[in-house]
């Protein structure tokens, strides 16, 4: 064992020496395996990273919710000018779900209309997103209040000119002021503040509730009616905690069905979304894109191993009567194996430990420039850029050892001379 231990000492003393004799050709194998790892784990971190923040934007909703629309939310086999003919939801239809859907816990409406512009007297927002939904969106959404509250459902029904505003809009139009009880002008017609949404960041879909107003649904359609082509309606369907998600949704088919009196051969005129499908949507889209990562970074990690087998040869080629001389005295091929072995394991190692650096200096930059979305740099990823390094080294280095270790020495020493 120690005979072992000591080979591998003076193997690793020989490589090292060999790197620290050769600096230039040293930095420009490093460069190629250094581009190389930094870019497969610059990739695999960023794609973590979004991934990790999707799904904590998604923390907050039930992943069996559903979204009853004329749209989907996903791919459709539907034709588009087959969808296009598709009836709008209606608030009777919504009335009809809440009251018959018996595994729903809370059904919401929702209109989805363009931007609009708020003001509280000198003070301007412009562009901001309008959210119109019924009482019921606060308990699907679980709002988080930072002052004030959601409206009531009396509120709600008989649309009264109440607001909910997000954290950004509350401090564009107030400031220091208190923003509850205050008047602001939407709609041509003053509302009244009642809440405001806790900060939540920026959201990946859509708009932040930071940036976003409540109103409720029946003051618009009171306004503007249910047939204006400007507005999209949607059901939203929370099922309870131990329904059966196909049974419900199975049964929110057959009451739609019935309602719109379509025939057994006609499909259905409306889509029924859930949150689950789109994770997995998502999770698909992620794995694509690692997969696109893995290959773009692989031609990189392909260049760099290509360097140190090329700089391995060179090497070996340099060094064959130093071979020859240790032969001649003594040294056993696995000797001279472990020592080009080492020189190009720790050449990878080397990259990779910069690359590594590389891309954590590179998410502390991210972090700071890109606000709300954390770049994080997991212990996988940096273990996966150290195997990675070594296995390139080892598969690199192992043609140009072996030859090194099979050379005569008698040979070696002429052809050194």
């Amino acid at each position: 064992m120690l005979v072992y231990l000591r080979l591998f000492k003076e193997s690793f003393s020989f490589a090292i020496n060999a790197l620290r004799n050769n600096k230039l050709r040293t930095f420009l194998s490093l460069l190629g395996i250094t581009i190389g790892i930094f870019s497969i784990i610059a990739v695999l971190a960023a794609v973590d990273s979004l991934d990790r923040d999707i799904k904590e934007q998604l923390s907050g909703l039930d992943s069996n919710t559903m979204y009853l629309a004329k749209f989907s939310f996903g791919p459709s086999n539907v034709p588009r000018w087959k969808r296009l003919q598709f009836p709008e939801v209606s608030y009777n239809e919504y009335k009809y779900l809440k009251s018959s859907l018996s595994d729903a816990e809370h059904v919401a409406y929702q209109l989805f209309v363009r931007r609009e512009t708020v003001r509280y007297e000198s003070n301007t927002v412009s562009s901001i997103n309008t959210v119109v939904v019924s009482d019921e969106f606060d308990d699907i959404q679980a709002l988080q209040f930072s002052k004030g509250r959601f409206y009531s459902e009396s509120e709600s029904n008989t649309g009264k000119p109440v607001i909910v505003i997000g954290d950004e809009i509350a401090n564009s139009l107030f400031g220091e002021l208190e923003p509850i009880g205050k008047k602001v002008r939407l709609y041509g017609q003053k509302f009244t503040v009642i809440g405001v949404v806790k900060k939540q960041g920026s959201g990946l879909f859509g708009d932040s509730n930071d940036i976003s107003i409540f109103l409720p649904a029946n003051y618009v359609r009171n306004r503007y009616g249910d047939n204006n082509k400007n507005m999209n309606h949607i059901v939203i369907i929370k099922p309870k905690g131990n329904a059966d998600i196909d049974e419900l949704k199975a049964d929110v088919v057959q009451k739609m069905r019935a309602r719109r009196g379509l025939k057994p051969d006609e499909i259905d005129s409306f889509f029924i979304s859930v949150i689950s499908g789109l994770q997995d949507a998502i999770d698909g889209i992620i794995s694509t894109l690692n997969i696109i990562g893995w290959i773009i970074s692989g031609f990189s990690l392909l260049v760099g191993g290509f360097g140190i087998a090329n700089i391995m040869f060179v090497s070996v080629r340099e060094r064959t009567n130093l071979i020859g001389i240790q032969k001649s005295l003594g040294a056993k091929n696995r000797f001279i194996l472990f020592q080009f072995l080492f020189e190009a394991v720790i050449l990878s190692l080397l990259g990779g430990l910069i690359g590594v650096i590389m891309v954590w200096l590179g998410s502390l930059i991210a972090n700071a420039a890109i606000q709300d979305f954390s770049f994080v740099l997991s212990f996988t990823n940096i273990f996966l850029g150290f195997g990675l390094s070594s296995l390139i080294g080892l598969i690199s280095g192992v043609i140009p050892a072996i030859s090194a270790s099979r050379l005569d020495p008698v040979e070696a020493i002429r052809t050194g001379m």
